[in-house]
């Protein structure tokens, strides 16, 4: 399992991890002291679990939690806290669990079996090839993660080090290579036509001939065209059976 842990205070970090090591083969992949700067890193990253406390800077361990909740796969949120009152929230979003602190090392590890237990239980399925894909994909705007359909995605134009992505309505941004992002949506619907671009195929309205034997395509509800490379020409006309 991968985990990160979003706590605020040093000490209290240590002795987390120290605990998950010595009573699991979790992996802490990153520790981050922020809310905002977890909820970022998750949106180019995924993780099994996630310790978290609640008084952290930028955007506190619940509202973070519910960030989390709306994700196409939900990772385990473990809440460690000094805070009590925060339990009934915690557990209205289907946080695995709540410690308080200080920790008890029994606690610890009797939260740690259960979490691994219920981590091969939900894998399970998966390794034996019967759990479905998911359709959903996780696309950031306005420092949220907005969960949507992959079939509303029209086309990604890649952007520097990012990925921008245009439904019909809204234009949102992935902190993926375009590439990366491409291996995230469903392959039979979405086409690399050129270096800087993919296309939803169900999307196209109207294929125009272009400049030494390439074409343009022209998406439907949008005032946009996506190039096809050339090097992608001959891919493209076997899709399309042209």
């Amino acid at each position: 399992m991968k985990a990160i842990i979003v706590e605020d205070e040093v000490l209290a970090r240590s002795e987390l991890a120290f605990l998950i090591g010595a009573h699991s083969d979790i992996v802490i992949t990153a520790e981050f002291e922020d809310g905002l700067d977890a909820l970022k890193f998750l949106q180019a990253e995924e993780v099994d679990v996630i310790f978290l406390d609640i008084n952290i800077p930028s955007i506190d361990g619940v509202l973070l939690a519910q960030n989390i909740s709306r994700f196409s796969v939900k990772p385990y949120i473990v809440f460690i806290t000094a805070y009590k009152e925060h339990a009934a929230d915690a557990f209205e979003i289907e946080a695995f669990d709540y410690i308080l602190k200080p920790y008890s090392e029994s606690r610890m590890k009797a939260m740690l079996n259960k979490l691994e237990a219920a981590f091969a239980a939900r894998s399970r399925p998966r390794e034996e090839g019967h759990l479905a894909v998911s359709n959903k994909v996780n696309l950031w705007k306005n420092e949220k993660i907005i969960v949507v359909d992959a079939d509303e995605i029209y086309y990604a134009s890649a952007q520097e080090k990012t990925t921008s992505v245009m439904t019909k309505g809204e234009e949102y941004s992935m902190a993926l290579s375009i590439s990366e992002f491409h291996s995230r949506l469903p392959q039979d619907s979405f086409f690399r036509c050129h270096r800087s671009y993919l296309v939803n195929l169900s999307k196209i309205k109207e294929i125009i001939p272009w400049f030494n034997n390439t074409y343009l395509l022209r998406l439907r509800d949008l005032d946009f065209e996506v190039p096809v490379s050339r090097s992608k020409v001959k891919e493209f006309r076997q899709i399309m059976r042209l």
